[in-house]
Formats: C-alpha cells, sequence, structure tokens
C-alpha cells in the first residue's frame, strides 16, 4: 500500500517547501506543510534538519502555522506567524507579524507587527528588513485609517494605474512598503522606521535582499509605462539616512527582478534580467551582476534562465539551478561571465539553494519520481541525502524517456509515467498529460497534479516538453513563439505517436489533459483532432481576445499576442474551432482564477453545452488558479478518474462520492 491508493492518504503527505542554512553553516531547518488537525486546510511549521545522523524535529507549533525562515546574524531564526502573543496586547494579531526563536533556546517572542502585517523579510548584520502592506497616507496613523475604513463597511478600491489584481487577491487600497528595525537585548525589533514612503504599486511582490553590513536593502521596484505597460528596475535603499534611494539598474524594454542576491562581500548584486519580447521577438532571461557601488553590470551564466541564484564564500561564483533537458541541475557559474559548469549530474530537480561557509551546497532535491527532500552537495558534485522531515514514497511504476523528431527536425523529448503491470500483454491506456506555462518544463515533482496517481488507476502517463518549453535553448520557444496552437499541436501528436508505439501502452483507450497553458492545448487538441476520447481542461485559455483585457497580466500576453482584435487572435483563439469538438470535455475552473479569469471556464461551458458535445463542468468557488484545499484535491482527482474511467475505459458514469 502507498498513498497513491487512497487520494485521501496522498493529500495528508506531509512536505517540504524549503530550506534555510544558518550563516555558520551548523543548522539547516525546513518549512513543512502538512495537513491541520481539522484535516480541512494545510499548515506550516519549522523542523530542524540535524547535519548528523540524528532525526529530524519540530520547532515550531501554533494553530495558525509559520511562514518563511531567516536567521539572524546571531543565529536566531525568524519567521512569520498569526499565531496571537501572550505577552503583547496587539490588536494586529489577526494578521501575520514577525517571531524570533532564539538559538539558545526558549520560548519564540513577537519582535515586530503591523497594522497591515508582515509580508516577508531579510537580515543582514543587526538589520531586518521587512515588507508591510499600509493605507496610502502617514506611516503613524495607519491603524487609525483601517478602524475607520473597516467601521465604515467600505471595501472599494479607487486604482489610478495597472494592475488591479494579482492571482488571486486585489490589490490595494493598501500599498506595500519596507520597513527596517535593528536586533537588539529588548524584546522587540528597535528603531524600526519607514524605508519608502509613498511608494505607490512599486513594491507589489517585491523581491530584495540586504547587504550583509545591513546598511542597504536592493530591491525590485515597478515603474508605471503609459498604456499600462510597466517595467521592473533594481534600486538601493540605505537602511538608514531616511530611506534614500537610488536606481541600480534600469534599461528600457528590460525588467530585473528576482531572485535578489548580494554577495558575500557586499560589493555585487545578482538578479535576472529578462527582456520585454513582442509578437516577433521571444523572451529572454538571464543572470545579471550588478556592482552595488556603480550600477555597471553584465550579464553570466549564458542562456541559463535563474530559478535560484546563491553565491559562493568567495564572491568569485554563483550556484544557479536552471531547467535543463527536462532537468534542473545546479551550475557553478562564474562572476566575471565566463562559461558556467554543470555541477550535479543525477536526473533530478533543485531547489531552495544555501550555500556553507566550506562552498557545499544545500538544497532541495526532487524530480519527477521523487518530491522534495533535503541533500548536501559537495563542491565535487557528490550528493548526500540527509534525513528529512517528510517520508519517501513507494511509487506505483516506473518512469522512463520517450524521444522523437518532429515534423521540422526539432527533437522532442517527454517523461513517460509507466504503471505497474503495463505490458504487451496488458498494455496501459493513455493519458497525455500537458504542461503550463508555457515558458516551463515537466521536470519536478508535483502535488498538485500529480502522474502517479493515474499510474495507481493503470495509466500510462506522458509528460511531453513540446515547443515552448524551457531548458532546451532559445530556438525551442522560438518555434512556439507566438505561434501557441499549430506548432506546439503537431510537437504533442509527434511525441503521442512515438509513445504509442510501444507495446506496453493501448493506443485505443487515450485521453489528453492540461491546466493553465496546458488546458489552452486541451481545448486547442479538442478543436483539431478527435483520436482522445476524453478531454480534461484545466483553468484554460478559450477566447484570447477576452482573456487578454481580463487576465491580471494583460501586458505580459499582449506582448505577444498585440491588440486584441488583431491577426494573431484570429489564428490562435481555440474557440473559433469550436464547430470542430466533438470528444468529451470535462472543464474545470476555481473562481478566485485571475491569471486566467472565471469568464474563460463559464465562456467554454456554454459554448459546449450549445454545441450539444457531452461535457461536464467541475467548479469551484474558493480555488484559484491551483486546487489546493485538501478536500476540493481530492474531489480534482475523483472527478477527474470517474470522467476518463467513463470515456477511456468505457465504464457507466459514477459520481464521485466525495461529491455527495
Amino acid at each position: 500500500m502507498t498513498p497513491f491508493n487512497d487520494i485521501r492518504d496522498y493529500v495528508g503527505v506531509p512536505r517540504v517547501a524549503s530550506l534555510r542554512l544558518s550563516p555558520d553553516g551548523t543548522r539547516l531547518v525546513a518549512v513543512v506543510q502538512a495537513l491541520n488537525p481539522d484535516g480541512k486546510s494545510y499548515g506550516t511549521s519549522l523542523w530542524e534538519i540535524p547535519l548528523d545522523e540524528r532525526r529530524p524535529y519540530r520547532l515550531t507549533r501554533s494553530l495558525k502555522g509559520e511562514a518563511g525562515a531567516e536567521f539572524t546574524e546571531g543565529g536566531d531564526l525568524l519567521f512569520g506567524s498569526r499565531r496571537p502573543d501572550p505577552t503583547v496586547k496587539d490588536p494586529n494579531e489577526e494578521v501575520p507579524a514577525l517571531w524570533l526563536l532564539p538559538a539558545a533556546g526558549g520560548e519564540a517572542r513577537q519582535v515586530a507587527s503591523r497594522p497591515g502585517g508582515v509580508t516577508g523579510f531579510a537580515t543582514g548584520g543587526q538589520t531586518v528588513v521587512f515588507g508591510s502592506d499600509v493605507l496610502p497616507g502617514d506611516e503613524a496613523g495607519e491603524a487609525e485609517r483601517r478602524t475607520t475604513r473597516k467601521d465604515a463597511g467600505i471595501s472599494a478600491i479607487l486604482h489610478e494605474s495597472y494592475p488591479v489584481r494579482y492571482w488571486d487577491h486585489d490589490l490595494g487600497p493598501g500599498e506595500p512598503r519596507l520597513f527596517a528595525g535593528t536586533i537588539g537585548d529588548d524584546d522587540r525589533l528597535t528603531e524600526v522606521r519607514d524605508l519608502t514612503p509613498q511608494p505607490g504599486k512599486a513594491l507589489t511582490n517585491a523581491s530584495y535582499d540586504v547587504t550583509p553590513d545591513g546598511s542597504t536593502v536592493v530591491t525590485t521596484w515597478a515603474v508605471p509605462l503609459s498604456h499600462g505597460e510597466l517595467r521592473f528596475d533594481l534600486v538601493a535603499i540605505e537602511t538608514s539616512n531616511g530611506g534614500a534611494r537610488r536606481t541600480l539598474a534600469t534599461q528600457d524594454g528590460h525588467d530585473f527582478e528576482g531572485p535578489i542576491r548580494v554577495s558575500p562581500d557586499g560589493r555585487l548584486v545578482a538578479c535576472a534580467r529578462g527582456n520585454h519580447a513582442d509578437t516577433t521577438r521571444i523572451p529572454e532571461n538571464t543572470l545579471w551582476i550588478v556592482d552595488l557601488a556603480t550600477g555597471e553590470g553584465h550579464a553570466a551564466g549564458g542562456e541559463l534562465w535563474p530559478a535560484d541564484v546563491a553565491w559562493a564564500p568567495d564572491g568569485r561564483s554563483l550556484y544557479v539551478i536552471a531547467d535543463e533537458q527536462g532537468r534542473r541541475p545546479i551550475f557553478q557559474v562564474p562572476a566575471d561571465g565566463s562559461e558556467p559548469v554543470r555541477l550535479t549530474s543525477a536526473d533530478a530537480a533543485y531547489s531552495s539553494l544555501n550555500v556553507a561557509p566550506d562552498g557545499a551546497v544545500y538544497a532541495l532535491r526532487s524530480g519527477v519520481n521523487a518530491p522534495p527532500a533535503p541533500v548536501r552537495v559537495a563542491a565535487d558534485g557528490t550528493v548526500e541525502e540527509l534525513a528529512s522531515p517528510a517520508p519517501s514514497l513507494e511509487l506505483p511504476g516506473t518512469l522512463t524517456e520517450v524521444t522523437t523528431t518532429a515534423d521540422d527536425g526539432t527533437t522532442i523529448r517527454a517523461w513517460l509515467v509507466l504503471p505497474e503491470g503495463a505490458s504487451a500483454e496488458n498494455p496501459a491506456p493513455f493519458l497525455l498529460w500537458i504542461h503550463g506555462g508555457p515558458l516551463s518544463s515537466w521536470n519536478d515533482w508535483s502535488w498538485r497534479w500529480n502522474p502517479w496517481i493515474m499510474a495507481q488507476n493503470g495509466y500510462a502517463v506522458l509528460l511531453p516538453d513540446p515547443s515552448l518549453s524551457t531548458g532546451y535553448g532559445s530556438e525551442m520557444i522560438r518555434r512556439g513563439w507566438a505561434n501557441w496552437g499549430p506548432r506546439t499541436h503537431a510537437d504533442l501528436m509527434s511525441i503521442t505517436d512515438a509513445a504509442l508505439e510501444l507495446p506496453e501502452i493501448d493506443a485505443t483507450r487515450t485521453a489528453a489533459m492540461g491546466g493553465s497553458f496546458g488546458g489552452y492545448m486541451a481545448n486547442w487538441l479538442a478543436g483539431h483532432t478527435d483520436r482522445f476520447k476524453a478531454i480534461v481542461t484545466h483553468a484554460s485559455l478559450w477566447n484570447l481576445d477576452q482573456f487578454a483585457g481580463t487576465t491580471d497580466a494583460s501586458m505580459y500576453w499582449q506582448r505577444e499576442f498585440g491588440l486584441p482584435g488583431t491577426e494573431l487572435y484570429e489564428k490562435l483563439s481555440p474557440h473559433l474551432s469550436l464547430a470542430e469538438i466533438s470528444t468529451p470535455m470535462l472543464v474545470i475552473h476555481g473562481d478566485k482564477d485571475y491569471r486566467v479569469p472565471i469568464g474563460e471556464g463559464l465562456r467554454l461551458w456554454w459554448d459546449l453545452q450549445r454545441s450539444g458535445v457531452e461535457s461536464k463542468f467541475l467548479y469551484f468557488p474558493d480555488e484559484n488558479h491551483w486546487v489546493l484545499k485538501p478536500g476540493n484535491a481530492v474531489v480534482w482527482y475523483e472527478t477527474v478518474l470517474a470522467f476518463l474511467a467513463q470515456h477511456v475505459l468505457g465504464r457507466e458514469w459514477k459520481r464521485p462520492e466525495s461529491l455527495s
């Protein structure tokens, strides 16, 4: 028996979310997500991972859970939590505050709170920089203004610039600001000051880091442009001297974004620089290194798209994780721009980089066939597994690869999950699962959409990286740029044909599914082929003209497609092929999805109904782009499996018990 036998067991498996190493390299802490006692939601807690052979142990326990972890210079552990503080009479205790767990032992104590909560934090020297949402106006009157607004029953937000929403929440009426305080002998941070009065939306979803001496915070800074456009600059803000701010890096048509990492000597800053693409120019993202004193910058790492970055102790190189050929290795990148060297060699995906003073890298290692677990990577690339707070999982099948050549000569590869017992005598039904993004890759474990649950139920699952996938060089993106449907469809059919030639797979029982961009492609397949018995489409784009103006980041998508109503919308919108759809479809959408708004799901559902296509609509009023609540995740998997069983396996439709 494995957790994949019962989806309720699967959603209850603890998950390691991130790691943080102490400055002296002697302590490693993990943020672990697990079911709350009520079984209806997830909570997080901090766990110590001993660097010897002892077992991990839990550091924090609270009903509200903990978020994030950051060590101070002295080895104390900072974290965010909504837990009440019995020693502080705080009217803001329902919002997250900043807490400190002493290295010497003892109870955690609250060290900073704000009426708008504490959202993110970083340290340098004795300085702690943290974010908080503040209503416009004088910072000192923040609590009173919030009370007045609440008592008056006001929820309205007046916007004068774009954007207005992000992912699943509204932006405003408050504005994100950065504050700095000093760690001292007192119970709470002292000399707390507002570093960014009246920033507008400049710090929305900002990424930042603090210099080792605590004198400067380097952060992304959103600059509004005409016609709803945005540009992200890199700015340096002094944590004293009134928060003096200067622009560190700016360039028309480019964004400087996270991850932001200051070098150990405080001289250099690493970030990601990306260009503003258009209908003919593909996006490019590169590691960018800036001199903190002069602002001079240069690229490093070649075509690597940095997903996470950490400086080596001597500041002469960086460790970078980036997609490559269906994996996400760690690379060592010289800061002078020389060629990067791949450090790790296994079929794995790394995340949450931390570098010890001796140069060893602590990280989470995962893969399509393994959930994240902590490891230590030596300078020669040797990987040592560490004890994990989460269990390892026995998988109900095997993982292999499939490759083929597309019609234009490009090599297309995919992971293939085969269920136990699949053979030429007992071929498995086939499920094509298309990744989102579209700039993404099937190279990591997924708790949201897990192919091993499908394998447990007998399906062979193909996880392809078609055009627009990352980790294959710029040409793979160029092939599908501004040509989503036709080019990606051809790649998917090529790799599907290759997989169906395997004797372990039943080519007569097939289905396709995907979410986000994968949902777009599921809709596209529905209108351009009838080879599949069923199609599942989650959080999917249906009418591109409608989507491009209602998503939470219209400026990004309209760079690729142009203004609504122009040629590409007519060429690429799946809804224009409605008349060709005959395959049964399961439509899934969440009402809190602002990336692909619910209007896409509602319009698709109505169009299918009007056209007489056999279909069902699984609707989540309280979910966003993903389905995150444990109970809803059970419903998602059970409904998808029931729909596939009906149309692929020929069984009678059985309404999932979880929906009763």
